[in-house]
């Protein structure tokens, strides 16, 4: 009887099923991995390793490109080694240890297949250095599920910086990280380069809070550049706001929730707020990042309970899930995507409702003197008949100083004018520059003329309220357009207030 033919026993009749190597192997290479992705999940297995380092190496411009992991972990025999290179070499439904961050046993060797066709794992440990490759053209022609043992590690890019222990992941034949492009080498290592460039940001903000929170931080590097964490969170900005944390019990172990409001952009330099955004801006980086171990898996998306919305943009809710709960939450091979079980889906409903008031209190504090009679706004904000609208107030003493000067006939037109200027606001377009890059939207600077008419207009009004000097300057200094303007306002205010008081 052949080896696969059916065996006759007294209770069942059975069938070897073993699968072919070369075509399982090929469909491991199509589990949907980004070159990105696939870095993080080598990475995934450094920290459960114990790396406090790890290095990120390339060589894009060689006739034969390659990509590394380098880190410093506790390394592997070479029985360890070879269990590792298995397809599937743990249970999903095995426990863990709390920091252990793979699932499958599928993660090295998918993640490295989607990007390349040879995967070289060399690694140190006690002592002893074992290394071993997978070369997918080689299990195509054999049909085998054989790895080749290294003896030699001199043909092993960057073998030569493993330590005293830690593991190097080397992916070499890229040809899906290469784009496909094999005659052009120029233009490869640009295609592989700009891949690498853009795996940088992913990896600051998926670990970001191992390279923060770790004493000593786990530290990151790209061909040696040291990589600086990711904080969707802003908490290192004095004015962000965060909520206290609160937390779910499950079957499995506890779901934890912390709401966190970024501050206003005007409250954070221009170049961090460029990269809290990143390059989909901040109005796609709302919403729920959710960790499991501490390690990102879903980065800014409101999961279907709410709207991305230009008065949202500013909440993230941070979602703690261990790894004990995998099954329930289907965490999938990547890493990349879970779905809700139903009893966190309501909580995380409520905390969306509560954090989205917040984040608009953030923009409506910003736009509270623009309805303060103390602060005389240049514009009025009317609700009428479901409408907002914003129009010029007549009654601004910049305004009604000026109209008092004009002979009576000149006094209607001027105020017609004012009018025009309030009835031909370009709402679309500024809806427009607004949902796009609304902090890109300003307005223009006045000049020193206009402040010192201003000034003028405003100062005996505050006095008459019985405002005292330095509440005055205060004042003055808070609104637009003396704000923009900050250090030459200040001159102008303080001089027109000598001026009146001692004339006064």
């Amino acid at each position: 009887m052949s080896s696969d033919s059916p065996k006759a026993s007294s209770d069942r009749r059975t069938a070897d099923a073993t699968p072919h190597a070369a075509s399982l192997i090929q469909s491991l290479r199509d589990i949907g991995y980004s070159a990105e992705t696939a870095l993080a999940d080598i990475i995934d297995n450094s920290i459960t390793a114990g790396a406090r380092k790890v290095e990120i190496l390339s060589d894009a411009a060689s006739a034969e490109p390659a990509v590394a992991v380098l880190d410093d972990g506790r390394g592997m025999t070479m029985v360890e080694l070879l269990e590792a290179m298995r397809p599937g070499s743990k249970n999903p439904l095995d426990s863990r240890a709390s920091g252990d961050l793979g699932r499958f046993g599928l993660g090295m060797k998918s993640a490295s297949f989607s990007q390349c066709k040879r995967l070289t794992v060399a690694t140190r440990k006690d002592g002893t250095t074992s290394a071993a490759t997978w070369d997918l053209d080689e299990v195509s022609r054999t049909n085998k599920w054989e790895v080749e043992i290294h003896d030699d590690l001199s043909g092993i890019p960057w073998s030569d910086m493993l330590g005293t222990q830690g593991t190097l992941v080397v992916w070499r034949s890229l040809d899906r990280l290469s784009g496909g492009i094999e005659s052009d080498h120029r233009k490869r290592a640009e295609h592989i380069n700009r891949l690498l460039a853009e795996a940088e940001r992913h990896i600051r903000l998926v670990f970001h809070r191992f390279m923060s929170e770790d004493r000593p931080p786990l530290e990151i590097a790209l061909n040696g550049r040291r990589l600086e964490p990711l904080d969707p969170f802003g908490t290192r900005f004095p004015k962000h706001q965060a909520d206290r944390p609160d937390r779910l019990e499950l079957k499995n172990g506890f779901v934890e929730f912390q709401s966190f409001t970024l501050p206003h952009h005007k409250e954070i330099p221009p170049a961090d707020w460029n990269d809290l955004g990143g390059p989909e801006g901040h109005l796609r980086t709302q919403g729920f990042y959710v960790y499991r171990g501490r390690r990102l898996i879903i980065a800014g998306s409101w999961l279907g309970m709410a709207r991305q919305t230009e008065l949202t943009k500013l909440c993230r809710i941070r979602v703690d899930i261990p790894n004990t709960m995998d099954s329930e939450w289907k965490i999938d091979v990547k890493k990349a995507s879970a779905q809700l079980p139903p009893a966190v889906r309501e909580r995380m409903r409520l905390l969306v409702e509560r954090l989205a008031l917040t984040s608009k209190r953030t923009y409506q504090r910003r736009g509270k003197k623009l309805v303060d009679s103390e602060y005389f706004p240049v514009w009025q904000r009317i609700q009428r008949d479901g409408a907002i609208i914003y129009r010029p107030d007549l009654s601004h003493p910049v305004f009604a100083d000026f109209a008092a000067r004009l002979p009576d006939e000149l006094q209607g037109e001027f105020a017609n004018l004012i009018a025009l200027i309030g009835s031909s606001v370009p709402v679309a377009s500024l809806h427009s520059d607004f949902a796009g890059s609304p902090e890109e939207v300003r307005a223009e600077e006045a000049d020193e003329q206009s402040l010192h008419q201003l000034a003028d207009a405003m100062i005996p009004r505050l006095v008459e309220q019985g405002i005292e000097r330095e509440r005055i300057a205060e004042i003055l200094c808070q609104i637009e357009p003396f704000k923009s303007a900050a250090a030459m306002a200040q001159g102008i205010i303080n001089e027109k207030l000598d001026r009146y008081h001692n004339n006064g």
